[in-house]
């Protein structure tokens, strides 16, 4: 650095992918998880910034993917992991749609329960199903059991 002034290493542009930004600091690579893009067959290069400094959030991290589109369920899963967080998709290096992530009213299928007792971890052919029960901070109840579940506790199946 140089006097007062801020040298800031920029992350390059994508031509067509998504951005996923205002992930909470310390849950990109739980998302990038979730969305496979830790696979090796990804088409696209991914480029995870970790720990970047944010005027909204303090902390904040943000993963950029080429070529990748998503689906509505891969939605869902940012959306527990990482509330608050929006998707940005870019066609032409430019910004084509901006969507600001919250977590669904209920959840069915996508996460565990921990309850050893709960119905959905004893009979082979019942889906969890979970309700949310506050966005902030993030707490789901299982329907079955009526565990509820803090964000931190989440876990996708």
């Amino acid at each position: 650095m140089t006097g007062t002034k801020k040298e800031h290493m920029k992350i390059p542009k994508i031509e067509k992918g998504i951005v996923i930004d205002h992930i909470p600091a310390g849950r990109a690579l739980l998302v990038a998880q979730a969305l496979g893009l830790d696979r090796v067959e990804q088409n696209g290069s991914v480029t995870l910034g970790l720990n970047f400094e944010s005027r909204k959030m303090g902390k904040k991290d943000l993963i950029k993917v080429e070529h990748l589109e998503l689906a509505n369920q891969e939605l869902e899963k940012i959306a527990l992991l990482a509330p608050g967080s929006s998707v940005k998709s870019i066609t032409d290096f430019t910004v084509k749609e901006h969507i600001e992530i919250k977590p669904p009213d209920i959840v069915e299928g996508l996460l565990t329960c921990h309850n050893p007792r709960c119905i959905t971890n004893r009979e082979r052919d019942v889906e969890t199903r979970f309700i949310k029960v506050k966005e902030r901070p993030l707490s789901m109840k299982c329907q079955y059991c009526e565990r509820i579940y803090l964000e931190s506790e989440l876990r996708l199946r």
